[in-house]
């Protein structure tokens, strides 16, 4: 996952190393357990284990654990899942917020006898009121000038539990006319009594995010506490927090967060899809979690590499999901096996085939690797081709099978069609009465003549049925929620379709979960979860169509 690449944040660190501000680089990536982490947490994952790789430091995975609220067990492991698929290593260096609440509380005690921090009895609405606006300064709670001493037992009484919920808040004193309001004296603490995941019901108090995030970095004595944007203006309180209690001074650096076309990058967002069913759970293939890239058929080296392609910046800025899907596409034409599987099939006779005999037919599993080797396909007088792949009555320029008109199968004959059987009921086609040319095995034919159509086929005696789900954008808009403020106005109805009648090739019976291949013409495909020997099910990862090449080409 290193990078040579330089960018402003190395900059700043190349610097600080030589001015020996810092002794070792150490990084960190500080989720909340709150959900399920997205391709935007893989920018930050990639960029802060990149760096502390880079400088030979030292990378924590550290959970921001400081609402109860919110906050399972099961997104603390799917995190660790998906931070340890990505290839960020933490070894030794996992931590939890939630192990630094004694050190907090200590922390809040130090600000109240320093008359920066008091306890205030003004209800959540009240305090949003009294803060102000970007206009308008706040004003001062009346609360404010309580003592030492009284502040000291009235936080003391909070921490034993003696107030109901949302009665009382630690708040730090600091400015309430200036013009960054995170600086109008935010909260500290609050009553909650709920069960923490991991520290039970010890505590009846927890931390703000504000409180704790940037003391815990101190505690961790990190060297460079990498943020996106949103956290800018919250710099200016961390540093606060920092100077008062005289520790550690980690050194934040905001960087432009990701923002995808035709998807949202929002924790928030993403839930709010998973708990109304848009979708089928936080791993669905349509989401952008890093679970549901990695089950569609993602691999950790792609999104690797597309994070590295988009960089570091100063500012946000929209990347097309295209690039994305351009990083994988790479990867699994060099990788992928290339292997026929007809997703709507229709029946092909050859005529004048001999009944009951069966061919091996040898077949180059990936041409972009000679050294995959090669594979056997059976072939035998019924087959299965593309429905789309025949035309009773052609269009110009259309090269694939029609009456009279003769094509190659891949890796077998040519075959010319003689005739079309229909349904009498519905008039659909049935069958396909075809002959071949035996001398045109492989491919060649003794008077080199050619056609411009090849198609891809299944054995009707030899095939396997198969399972494929498309996933065609899970909105309609690039901008989902633009126009309306709503995402779910947005939302695809037809971001699904699930093809039931597929033929795949004998040699995929034995394929397991998560192996990517490419099927002809078709694109690439994943072998999906819910997969098992008695029903083969299959994802469609992307198509071969490059459309980032396109867009970049304009």
């Amino acid at each position: 996952m290193e990078s040579n690449n330089k960018n402003f944040i190395t900059d700043i660190i190349d610097q600080d190393l030589e001015n020996k501000t810092y002794q070792k680089i150490i990084t960190r990536f500080p989720p909340e357990p709150n959900g399920y982490l997205h391709i935007g947490h893989a920018k930050s994952i990639c960029l802060n284990f990149g760096i502390a790789e880079k400088y030979s430091g030292q990378f924590n995975l550290r959970f921001d654990d400081t609402n109860p609220i919110k906050e399972e067990i099961e997104y603390i492991e799917a995190i660790k899942r998906d931070v340890a698929w990505l290839g960020a290593d933490w070894g030794n260096n996992l931590f939890f917020a939630s192990d630094y609440f004694d050190q907090l509380y200590q922390f809040a005690l130090i600000l109240i006898k320093k008359g920066k921090a008091y306890v205030c009895d003004l209800s959540a609405e009240q305090i949003r009121e009294y803060r102000g606006s970007l206009t308008e300064p706040g004003k001062n709670s009346p609360y404010r000038d309580r003592t030492v001493d009284e502040n000291l037992e009235l936080f003391e009484q909070m921490k034993k539990g003696n107030y109901p919920d949302g009665s009382k808040v630690l708040r730090a004193k600091i400015d309430m006319s200036s013009p960054n309001i995170n600086m109008r004296d935010p909260v500290m603490y609050r009553i909650l009594t709920e069960k923490h995941p991991r520290t039970g019901d010890k505590w009846c108090i927890y931390p703000t995010y504000d409180f704790t995030h940037g003391q815990s970095d101190s505690i961790e004595r990190i060297s460079h506490s990498l943020c996106d944007l949103q956290f800018e203006d919250h710099r200016p309180l961390y540093n606060w927090f920092i100077e008062q209690l005289e520790i550690f001074p980690s050194r934040q650096i905001e960087f432009a967060r990701l923002n995808l076309t035709y998807t949202v990058l929002s924790k928030r967002k993403l839930r709010e899809l998973v708990e109304k069913k848009y979708v089928n759970g936080w791993d669905d293939p349509r989401m952008p979690t890093i679970s549901g890239l990695r089950r569609r058929g993602f691999t950790s080296s792609s999104i690797n590499a597309f994070c590295k392609r988009i960089g570091v910046a100063k500012r946000d800025s929209v990347v097309d999901y295209a690039l994305l899907e351009h990083s994988l596409r790479e990867e699994l034409n060099l990788t992928a096996p290339r292997v026929m599987a007809v997703l709507n099939p229709v029946k092909v006779i050859i005529d004048n085939y001999p009944q009951g005999k069966v061919e091996m037919m040898e077949a180059v599993n990936n041409p972009e690797d000679l050294n995959c080797g090669t594979r056997e396909i059976p072939f035998s007088r019924e087959l299965y081709i593309e429905r789309e792949d025949f035309k009773q009555d052609p269009p110009r320029k259309y090269f694939r099978l029609s009456p009279g008109r003769e094509v190659r199968l891949k890796h077998a004959y040519y075959i010319t069609c003689q005739q079309v059987v229909k349904d009498p009921d519905s008039g659909q086609i049935v069958e396909l009465i075809c002959t071949y040319d035996p001398a045109s095995k492989g491919g060649t034919t003794a008077d080199n003549r050619k056609v411009k159509g090849t198609l891809h086929w299944v054995s009707v005696e030899h095939g396997v049925n198969a399972e494929i789900r498309v996933y065609n954008w899970l909105f309609k808009t690039a901008h989902p929620g633009k126009n309306t403020g709503n995402i779910l106005d947005d939302v695809n109805e037809n971001s699904l379709e699930i093809l039931k009648n597929c033929k795949v090739e004998p040699s995929l019976s034995s394929s397991n979960r998560g192996e990517r291949y490419q099927f002809l013409r078709k694109g690439y495909f994943c072998v999906d979860y819910d997969s098992s020997p008695d029903k083969l099910i299959f994802n469609k990862i992307v198509s071969l169509k490059d459309t980032w090449l396109k867009i970049k080409n304009k």
